[in-house]
């Protein structure tokens, strides 16, 4: 070999002391096994992150706050010491069956959300399944259809993602504990240990939430507890259906104290107590006062009280059915059986005493053969009126384009019987984002003169565009009053139930106004002993009477003698 030659390069595997870097491969799956180990732990505490947060998760949209998860739930101790105790395939077994269940009632939680922030109430697991296709109209006609197939399908999406998410992530944790058994055998055992003591102690952070969570298992008892209740409901509404004093009276003894008289029952959407009470909505109370003087100008003269609806920020047709009917209709599940049945409604007492009774529902766009059951010889929807305008909201009409049709096509005509109807009005029902105006009542036609820039301004404060929609309302039924109004005239106006929580805040009250408006004396003394305040703004003394009683107290107190008849159970 010439000197001149260059030495060999020394092998690495001769020289294991060389300071020459490690080839390229193992630089690289180091560097994966690593990412693995990172990318391992970040899931691993995904899926115990997962695990807490459907277990500490309230129900109730007030107590969404960041204390709400700061608490020990103690269904996850008792979970964790059972999948200790099992073995390999039984602890995986378990883990994933309870890790299901949780993301169930993970998404009963979320529906209970939805519910309380719209109804009010929590989500029923035996009846509400229905009220999925009124949301979706709602948020359809809200948004438009293809906006809500969206949002539908996303939810869809996301209520089967979750129990597989959190039986997934059960599962890993479970092998997390196997792995480390005797570290979180000693972990839970001193969580116990706390949790009892908190417990003792009662240590809240958010009021009414112990920081010793038993949640889980409270929420599985009350819905468990009312899907027996439902069950159970069906017989006990039966027997009430079948008790009805008024059912067999004949139509001559009827409502004879408003013999010859229109008498109009007007539904108000979302019109709640809070609209007269709340301080925020004072200029609502200040608009019925300043009504009731222009109305007493015009001869009328006005009583107002209280009923409590059945429901809350929803579900008119319980409303409507129970102060129809005179039974408490707050669930789908009577409504239904109502419907089924030949309960005597208000409806049907006009009708056997000779008024032509009419419906007027502009929200409904299809076949209502409700309208049969309430005793109406007449309804109309809201293709039927024959509105041209643009929509409003939710709204598919002006309430005075509703009541002004209303009028045309069954008051100023030639007829030789008096009316009874009812009317539901929606504009004032949520979101509230777009009000319209009074125009004059000479414009109307068709509808169009509402899209000549004379509407409300949008708003997109809840608060701010119900009390302008609550105020619409009311100025339609007494500017149609002083229009229209006659000797002849009886309107009766009620809501049908509290705005949502969202306008009412936590825990409102199911009370609603109501007021009846007459010109003839005689009408109003009829309900001297119903303790009624003159007026159109009751106030916190005024009478509250259930819904479900409005119907007997006002076929008494408009029949010949004031007396009710007594109750002739089937």
């Amino acid at each position: 070999m010439s000197t001149s030659d260059p030495a060999p390069a020394p092998d690495a595997e001769q020289h294991p002391n060389s300071t020459t870097e490690p080839p390229v491969a193992e630089v690289g799956a180091g560097a994966t096994t690593r990412g693995r180990r990172i990318a391992a732990r970040v899931v691993t505490t995904l899926a115990a992150v997962l695990v807490l947060v459907t277990l500490t998760l309230p129900n109730r949209p007030w107590q969404l706050e960041p204390g709400a998860f700061l608490r020990i739930p103690l269904e996850a101790l008792l979970l964790a010491a059972l999948l200790l105790a099992l073995p390999g395939r039984p602890r995986r077994v378990v883990a994933a069956v309870a890790g299901g269940l949780l993301g169930l009632v993970a998404v009963v939680k979320v529906g209970d959300l939805g519910f309380y922030s719209s109804l009010g109430r929590p989500f029923d697991l035996v009846l509400d399944w229905s009220l999925l296709d009124e949301a979706f109209t709602f948020v359809a006609e809200s948004i438009g259809r293809p906006g809500a197939i969206a949002i539908a399908l996303g939810v869809g999406l996301l209520l089967l993602a979750v129990p597989v998410l959190t039986a997934l992530s059960a599962v890993r944790l479970s092998g997390l504990l196997a792995r480390h058994r005797t570290g979180t055998t000693r972990a839970v055992a001193s969580l116990v240990v706390v949790w009892a003591v908190l417990a003792a102690v009662g240590v809240r952070i958010v009021p009414a939430m112990p920081v010793a969570d038993t949640n889980a298992t409270i929420l599985v008892q009350e819905h468990a507890a009312e899907v027996r209740d439902r069950l159970r409901d069906r017989q006990v509404f039966a027997n009430e259906v079948g008790v009805d004093p008024f059912r067999d009276v004949p139509g001559d003894q009827l409502l004879t104290g408003l013999r010859g008289k229109d008498v109009l029952i007007a539904f108000v959407e979302s019109y709640g107590r809070d609209a007269v009470t709340d301080a925020e909505f004072a200029s609502v109370p200040r608009l019925l006062d300043e009504s009731a003087d222009r109305l007493s100008a015009a001869g009328f003269a006005s009583r107002s009280g209280f009923l409590t609806s059945p429901t809350i920020g929803g579900a008119s047709w319980l409303a409507h059915a129970t102060l129809l009917s005179g039974l408490w209709v707050d669930n789908n599940q009577r409504y239904r059986n109502l419907l089924a049945t030949d309960r005597f409604t208000l409806g049907d007492a006009f009708r056997r005493a000779s008024w032509r009774t009419v419906g007027v529902m502009p929200a409904v766009n299809q076949a209502w053969p409700e309208g049969a059951f309430y005793g109406y010889e007449q309804f109309y929807s809201g293709p039927d009126l024959g509105y041209q305008g643009p929509k409003f909201a939710f709204a598919p009409m002006p309430d005075q384009f509703a009541v002004h049709t209303f009028h045309q096509r069954e008051l100023a005509v030639e007829r030789d019987r008096p009316v009874m109807a009812e009317l539901a009005l929606v504009s004032s029902h949520s979101p509230w984002t777009k009000v319209p105006s009074l125009v004059d009542w000479d414009d109307i036609d068709n509808g169009e003169v509402f899209r000549q820039g004379i509407i409300g301004t949008p708003t997109a404060q809840a608060r701010t565009g119900y009390r302008h929609s609550i105020s619409y309302t009311l100025r339609t039924l007494v500017s149609y009053v002083e229009r229209y109004g006659d000797d002849d005239t009886v309107l009766v106006f009620v809501g049908d139930h509290q705005p949502a929580p969202v306008v009412t805040g936590e825990n409102p009250s199911h009370d609603v106004p109501i007021h009846i408006v007459a010109r003839d004396p005689a009408v109003l003394a009829r309900i001297d002993d119903w303790g009624w305040q003159d007026g159109l703004t009751p106030d916190a003394s005024a009478p509250v009477w259930r819904m479900d009683s409005f119907r007997d107290r006002f076929l008494t107190a408009f029949g010949p003698t004031g007396s009710r008849p007594r109750a002739q159970p089937r």
